[in-house]
């Protein structure tokens, strides 16, 4: 009896242990699919109308979900969520536009510098700086820039959502300890600011609002807002920041294998090498740091 109690906790450890880890992936493969989902949205209603719908469903699947309205916070937390907020809507809507030149997997790729710079920040030790160094080396095959195969101001609209993406990743891990869930929920109504004045004209054309766009929109909405953000909040509780950062990479690797699957979006066999470069980054983080950060432990002056 005291051997299977033994191994039981052991069990239970080990599992609390992966849970964080298995709990990003499920993130970036649901964003996948509810990615490529939003961009077959963009001929029907354009970038700006796809992501408003998505963030809007996404505030009242939220809401639903996680009653923010029961929240108690000091006035300083709800400044703090609602510039979540702001920064999440900025990051949503500069990354559809990127995506209406730029395949998935390259727009991801750009807009990953941003978690790689806060995971080369969070950087301690140098097997720390090796994953983060063999990641950026996948991005540099990635990306298509020596032969100026890609459109620069979708590239400049993914670098945009680079930096939006790293203030979502700092002011994340500060919320993640007060009420993730309400703190996404408020956020995410925040976000609606941001986009809803350049997404409601195309959603507001009459006929365009029809069952099949609704039905697709709240489906991108819980694909890509509802389901990841409230995986990556219950994560960042548990994870460092640094190795939240490069599990991260594996983004353009699931973004580009789900866009040739699903909308025919070609990779060469030098991009490939750089998705197999970016995933041994993400595994190698994973595996070298095998304690999670306790919850006393999460920073409290990061940057913002």
């Amino acid at each position: 009896m005291i051997q299977l109690a033994l191994r039981h906790d052991d069990m239970t450890a080990r599992l609390r242990a992966i849970w964080p880890y298995a709990a990003v992936v499920a993130a970036i493969v649901s964003f996948a699919v509810g990615t490529t989902v939003a961009k077959s949205l963009f001929p029907l209603v354009g970038a700006e109308g796809a992501v408003t719908l998505r963030v809007i469903l996404s505030a009242v699947v939220l809401a639903v979900i996680f009653r923010p309205w029961k929240a108690r916070r000091t006035g300083a937390n709800l400044w703090l969520t609602v510039l979540f907020g702001l920064v999440l809507g900025a990051m949503n809507l500069t990354f559809y536009l990127s995506l209406r030149t730029l395949p998935i997997g390259v727009a991801l790729g750009i807009e990953f510098i941003g978690p790689l710079s806060v995971a080369l920040i969070g950087a301690r030790r140098l097997s720390h700086v090796l994953w983060v160094a063999l990641a950026a080396a996948g991005l540099l095959l990635l990306l298509p820039i020596a032969g100026g195969g890609i459109d620069p101001v979708g590239a400049g609209f993914a670098a945009l959502a680079a930096v939006f993406w790293a203030l979502y990743i700092v002011l994340g891990k500060k919320l993640s300890d007060f009420d993730p869930g309400r703190s996404l929920a408020l956020g995410m109504f925040a976000a609606v600011l941001v986009v809803a004045p350049i997404g409601i004209e195309p959603l507001s054309v009459p006929g365009v609002l029809t069952p099949t766009v609704l039905g697709l929109g709240l489906l991108v909405a819980i694909l890509s807002s509802a389901i990841p953000y409230s995986l990556e909040m219950a994560a960042l509780r548990h994870l460092p920041r640094r190795t939240f950062g490069v599990m991260l990479s594996l983004d353009p690797a699931v973004g580009a294998l789900f866009g040739l699957l699903l909308l025919g979006e070609m990779l060469t066999g030098v991009q490939w090498l750089a998705v197999a470069f970016i995933v041994a980054a993400s595994v190698g983080a994973a595996a070298t740091s095998r304690d999670p950060t306790p919850k006393s432990a999460i920073p409290t002056d990061a940057p913002a």
